[in-house]
C-alpha cells in the first residue's frame, strides 16, 4: 500500500517554483542562491516521491544517516576541489564578497552532492529500473584487486601531474583505488555486486549521474553565482556552461561517489559500514 505524500515534499514542489520565478525576476536571496535553492527543492522533492513509491525514504526514515551524509558530501567534493588547484578544469564568479556568505555557500551547494545522487539513485531502483539485469558469474582474483588499486593510483597522480592529458581520470581514480579496500573489509562493494551477478547498483548509479549532471548544469547555467569550465580541447561545444564531452565524466562519478562514501563508511563506529541507503 502506498504511503501518501508527505508534506517536504510538498514544499520542495513550492520552493523550487518560487525559486524559479524569483530568480528569473532578479530578486534576492533566490537570484544569487539559486543554485542551493533549486538542488534542495530537488532533494525534498525526490525524497518525498520515494516515500510515497515505497513508503521508506532517506529523509523519513533514515533522517540521521541524511543530516551525516551532508558533511561527507561537503568533504568529498573539497576532494575535487583541492584536486582543481591543479587540474584548473572550473572556476566561480559572481561569489558573494563576504568570506562567510561565500563559505556559507560552499558549504549548502556541496552538501547536496551525496543526497542528490543518492536520492536519485534510490528513485530509479524504487520504479524497478534494471530490476532483471544479471550477468554472468565470475570470481575477481585478488590479483585484478591489485590491479585496479594500481590503476586507480596512476589514474589520480596523472591526472594530478599531467593534468592538461589525463584531466578525466580524476573522475574514475577512487573508484578503483577504494573499491577493493570495500571489498576486503566487508563493506558494500561494486566488486562484491559484479561476483555475484547483479550489477544493477553499477547501472542505476550511471544513470543517476547522468540525471544529476544535466539538472547541475542546467541549474548552474541560470544562476548568478557559478562556475565556469577551462577544459583543454573541448572549450567550443558546450552544454550549458559544460563541454559536450564533459557530460560522460558525470556518469562515473557517481558510480566513485558511491564507492568513496562506502569507504568513509567503513569507519563509522555505530554502524558495520553497510548503511541502509546503499544496501
Amino acid at each position: 500500500m502506498r504511503k501518501a505524500f508527505p508534506p517536504h515534499g510538498f514544499f520542495g514542489i513550492i520552493l523550487l517554483i518560487l525559486s524559479e520565478i524569483l530568480s528569473f525576476n532578479n530578486v534576492d536571496p533566490f537570484y544569487s542562491w539559486f543554485y542551493c535553492f533549486a538542488w534542495w527543492s530537488y532533494i525534498l522533492t525526490i525524497d518525498a516521491i520515494i516515500y510515497r513509491i515505497k513508503g521508506n525514504s532517506l529523509i523519513v526514515n533514515r533522517t540521521k544517516e541524511f543530516f551525516l551524509m551532508i558533511p561527507w558530501s561537503v568533504f568529498i567534493w573539497l576532494i575535487f576541489e583541492s584536486a582543481n588547484l591543479f587540474l584548473e578544469n572550473w572556476y566561480y564568479i559572481n561569489l558573494p564578497h563576504s568570506i562567510v556568505e561565500r563559505w556559507l555557500g560552499y558549504a549548502i551547494a556541496y552538501g547536496t552532492v551525496l543526497p542528490g545522487l543518492f536520492e536519485t539513485t534510490e528513485l530509479l531502483e524504487s520504479i524497478g529500473l534494471f530490476r532483471k539485469s544479471p550477468i554472468i558469474k565470475f570470481l575477481i582474483s585478488w590479483k585484478i584487486h591489485f590491479v585496479l588499486i594500481l590503476l586507480g593510483s596512476i589514474c589520480l597522480a596523472s591526472s594530478i601531474f599531467f593534468p592538461q592529458y589525463f584531466f578525466p581520470l580524476i573522475w574514475v581514480g577512487f573508484t578503483f583505488l577504494l573499491d577493493p579496500f570495500n571489498y576486503w573489509l566487508g563493506g558494500r562493494s561494486l566488486l562484491k555486486d559484479l561476483e555475484e551477478r547483479n550489477p544493477r547498483k553499477i547501472y542505476l548509479l550511471l544513470i543517476a549521474g547522468l540525471i544529476c549532471g544535466f539538472l547541475w548544469e542546467f541549474w548552474n547555467f541560470w544562476a548568478l553565482s557559478k562556475w565556469i569550465y577551462t577544459v583543454p580541447f573541448f572549450e567550443k561545444l558546450k552544454g550549458f556552461e559544460m563541454p559536450f564531452l564533459g557530460f560522460l565524466g558525470f556518469p562515473p562519478f557517481a558510480v566513485q561517489a558511491y564507492v568513496m562514501y562506502n569507504f568513509i563508511s567503513l569507519f563509522d563506529l555505530e554502524g558495520d559500514g553497510k548503511s541502509p541507503l546503499i544496501a
